[in-house]
């Protein structure tokens, strides 16, 4: 049986196939240069397009990353108070850390890259270009300060390092989409 896309309307059976007659190059000597499109002809035919990319479902992991990093920054500054007042807390001692130093460099460390953090977390909510930016950047960096701290605290280091990948898929595949989602929320305000 033939593939009905190949058929041919039954009319078009009786008739031999018409030859499709050659067309011209443009700027050839049988046909003049169409003029050149005027900016108000190109305004007219080019198709508008956004300036911003529209909201999708996954506008919930950008979200996400952003609370996620104001929490995480809150709970990375915790871990640094904890580690410069309470240095016993911990499992190991300081020199057995990866990178080795004592818990009270660390704790300041945690604590100044918790609030930056944070801030990061805040500026991804208001779908700031830089606030992403700077999000994947420091997310990373997390990830590698809480792999370096992963003997002293293992289980905290893991949980922080998961959701710091998390955090860098969201935005890295869909965080532009914020600008556009808050731009409309904040139109059906008004």
């Amino acid at each position: 049986m033939a593939d009905p896309r190949h058929a041919r309307p039954q009319d078009s059976q009786d008739r031999p196939p018409q030859p499709t007659p050659p067309q011209p190059r443009q700027g050839s000597p049988r046909t003049p240069t169409p003029p050149a499109p005027g900016p108000t002809a190109q305004a007219a035919s080019a198709p508008e397009r956004p300036a911003e990319p529209e909201p999708t479902a996954w506008i919930g992991w950008v979200m996400f990353a952003g609370l996620t990093m104001i929490v995480v920054g809150g709970f990375q500054a915790v871990m640094g108070l904890v580690s410069i007042f309470n240095t016993d807390f911990y499992l190991i001692i300081a020199n057995k850390l990866a990178v080795p130093a004592d818990y009270t460099t660390w704790g300041w460390t945690h604590l100044i890259m918790g609030g930056v953090v944070a801030v990061i977390g805040v500026a991804l909510m208001a779908g700031t270009t830089w606030g992403r930016v700077a999000g994947v950047v420091v997310a990373a960096l997390q990830a590698i300060v809480n792999f370096a701290w992963f003997p002293a605290y293992p289980l905290w280091a893991i949980i922080v390092i998961v959701v710091d990948i998390l955090v860098i898929y969201a935005l890295a595949v869909h965080g532009g989409e914020m600008k556009t989602y808050n731009a409309r929320r904040d139109s059906r305000r008004i």
